[in-house]
């Protein structure tokens, strides 16, 4: 079992060739670009109504929660990331500190964390571009995936049903042959990211501005009518809560702690960052401001956002809603605001697929590169100095996903891997200030012995929060892939040589 533990050495890491090495490209105004182009998107434009139903008012903590974890990890992945400057993230730096099995472990949940949140989000941005695409005549049929047998089968299997409310669909949903704008977003992302990764960053720097510029202008509209009284009672359902759906009777889990474990949904995506310390120009200068630079400047957008939409508009009004700050303008009387922030959230959704499509592929090129998958998948475009083969194939993954999957909660799965990756983040900087503490680095994670301890402690609260189906969708998920480990990757590492 000693290949479980084998690992590769910082040092040799980042001596590759160059025919496999990734082209820097990127200054730090396009890495926290990419990392505030990932985390303002589906969460602060849909999410913060369904964490405000499950916390009421006390949702303002779930988002101090969320961000409090996601800064721990924030600060480990800066250290980590500035003293290995190499593509792959978490997975990278696991090999290097805790071995070939934990870097096994996480790249395959990084894999589950990134594909299902590209397909996710393209599914939401569909939904959006409906409403424009339906007056124009296009059929039902090509704007929603078909309806699969998931609850049927997955009850076959002896799941109970009070687990499968997702996969049972609402009333009058609708079903159709295949999500169409899904699949053609999904492609036309891949195609730019093909077209190179400076260029695809540069257009993700605009269409950020854009989105920023939205939510300023519904913070400035909201703000003047707001009123502390929809504050009260703050924690509806306390810090942690388990009652029963009254409609479908199935077991809810509310309050502050599990709205937080929806709400890091809207938080994560400074992760990605790391995926690009390869192709900083900068690595030293670059990483450090543009992770946290990038988290710091989503916190605070997040907490103003919420309150002020909060303070406008009582909880119950807008939680069930799917387009909550949109919901908000309305109820204020400013339809035009509300195009305005609407029309934001479809510029925003593409930038959140880009920005983990960018992610997965490199996730899958450097493991390819260390041969736990198949060496041609690990090929440099000579002109682009990026993964192209990976990239298409990932961007086709994503796009069948989403034009066939209705994936309901399963989102939720993306919040178990990243989870996992925060964790063995913060557990590989502890590990390497013990092992290696004259290393030199470049950024140094302040009180890294509470940081640490924090960020795993936050994470397992928020793992334990999710429900419980995704909790054994996860444990099912890193089964298949220890299988296709124990068969392929064990032997075909470079390690293994």
């Amino acid at each position: 079992m000693s290949f479980l533990t084998r690992r590769k050495s910082i040092d040799v890491m980042q001596a590759l060739e160059a025919h496999e090495k990734l082209k820097p490209t990127l200054s730090w105004p396009h890495l926290m670009a990419l990392g505030v182009g990932a985390i303002v998107g589906t969460g602060i434009y849909t999410l913060v109504g369904v964490a405000a139903g499950m916390a009421g008012p006390a949702v303002m903590l779930s988002f101090l929660l969320a961000g409090a974890v996601c800064v721990c990890a924030a600060l480990a992945y800066a250290e980590m990331a500035t003293m290995i400057p190499v593509s792959g993230s978490a997975y990278t730096y696991s090999y290097a500190v805790m071995g070939e099995g934990a870097a096994w472990v996480v790249g395959w949940s990084l894999i589950l964390e990134y594909t299902v949140v590209c397909s996710a989000v393209a599914v939401g941005w569909s939904g959006h571009a409906a409403e424009f695409l339906r007056p124009m005549g296009v059929p039902d049929a090509l704007l929603a995936a078909p309806q699969l047998p998931i609850a049927p089968f997955l009850h076959s299997l002896g799941v109970p049903s009070a687990w499968l409310t997702s996969f049972i669909p609402a009333a009058g949903a609708v079903h159709g042959i295949i999500n169409l704008p899904a699949v053609v977003i999904s492609l036309i992302v891949t195609g730019l990211l093909v077209l190179g990764t400076r260029e695809s960053a540069t257009v993700n720097v605009i269409l950020v501005a854009v989105k920023i510029v939205a939510l300023v202008v519904f913070v400035v509209i909201a703000l003047p009518h707001f009123d502390a009284a929809h504050f009260k009672p703050f924690m509806t359902h306390g810090l942690y809560e388990v009652s029963k759906d009254p409609t479908t009777g199935a077991l809810m889990k509310l309050g502050v702690a599990p709205a937080a474990a929806i709400i890091f949904f809207a938080f994560y995506g400074f992760d990605t960052i790391s995926t690009a310390a390869e192709e900083a120009k900068n690595p030293a200068r670059d990483l450090k401001i543009g992770i946290v630079g990038s988290m710091v400047a989503c916190t605070i957008i997040y907490m103003v956002v919420a309150a002020a939409a909060v303070g406008a508009v009582p909880v119950a009004e807008f939680a069930k809603d799917s387009a909550p700050l949109v919901y908000v303008m309305n109820k204020l009387g400013n339809p035009t605001v509300a195009a305005l922030v609407a029309g934001a959230a479809v510029v925003a959704l593409p930038t959140v697929i880009l920005a983990f499509l960018y992610g997965q592929s490199r996730i899958f090129f450097v493991m390819a590169r260390d041969r736990l998958l198949p060496k041609a998948l690990s090929k440099v475009s000579a002109r682009t100095g990026g993964p192209v083969l990976m990239t298409v194939i990932t961007g086709v993954i994503v796009a069948v996903m989403s034009g066939f999957a209705t994936l309901g909660d399963l989102a939720a799965l993306a919040n178990a891997g990243t989870l996992a990756a925060f964790i063995a983040v913060c557990l590989a900087m502890m590990i390497l200030r013990v092992r290696e503490p004259n290393r030199p680095r470049v950024f140094r994670a302040p009180v890294w012995w509470l940081i640490g301890p924090a960020g795993i402690v936050g994470c397992i609260l928020l793992f334990a929060s999710l429900s419980t189906f995704t909790q054994i969708a996860f444990v099912i998920w890193n089964l298949a892939g220890v299988v296709l480990y124990l068969a392929y990757g064990r032997r075909k590492s470079l390690l293994a040589q």
